[in-house]
């Protein structure tokens, strides 16, 4: 079976120790978490995770049971292939050199990246997309310097809801 990356919505009840708990039993079981986001919904004692994880359909189906087994777990939702919308936010941190300045500034105005600080020394973008996206920006980051990088990881949201 093909292996693919996966986002997993995972509604909550927003108690302390809730997290630890996910990421215990899924490590303990040897998946990998690829990327975490969780915060409070408009109920505050609800809680969404959003998480992505690379299986085939029978190891993301023994994932979704082994969450709905906790007690705290509301609701686990697949969102791969389903109508929903995906995002990630990075911040990328460019030193501005000499040699690197205009191309940087002439990638900035091309892609319509959004400049969050700009100062002699460095640049900083705040870049926004789904993972093709990102990893185009990224790509096109990649031969002007990066210094620094931060990124959220996959936030989504169903749209069938």
């Amino acid at each position: 079976m093909e292996k693919k990356e996966h986002i997993i919505s995972i509604l909550v009840h927003n108690k302390p120790d809730v997290l630890a708990r996910i990421a215990g039993i899924l490590g303990g079981k040897g998946y990998n978490i690829e990327s975490l986001c969780v915060n409070a919904t408009t109920q505050y004692e609800v809680s969404k995770i959003v998480m992505t994880t690379i299986g085939n359909k029978e190891t993301i189906n023994r994932i979704e049971g082994q969450l709905r087994r906790l007690v705290d777990v509301i609701q686990v939702d697949d969102l791969t292939n389903v109508e929903s919308i995906h995002r990630e936010l990075i911040l990328v941190r460019l030193n501005l050199t000499a040699d690197k300045k205009e191309q940087i500034k002439k990638a900035v105005d091309t892609n319509k990246w959004k400049v969050i600080v700009s100062a002699d020394a460095y640049i900083v973008l705040e870049l926004t997309g789904d993972k093709s996206q990102i990893d185009f920006a990224l790509a096109r980051l990649e031969p002007l310097g990066i210094a620094d990088i931060t990124r959220t990881g996959v936030v989504a949201l169903d749209l069938d809801d």
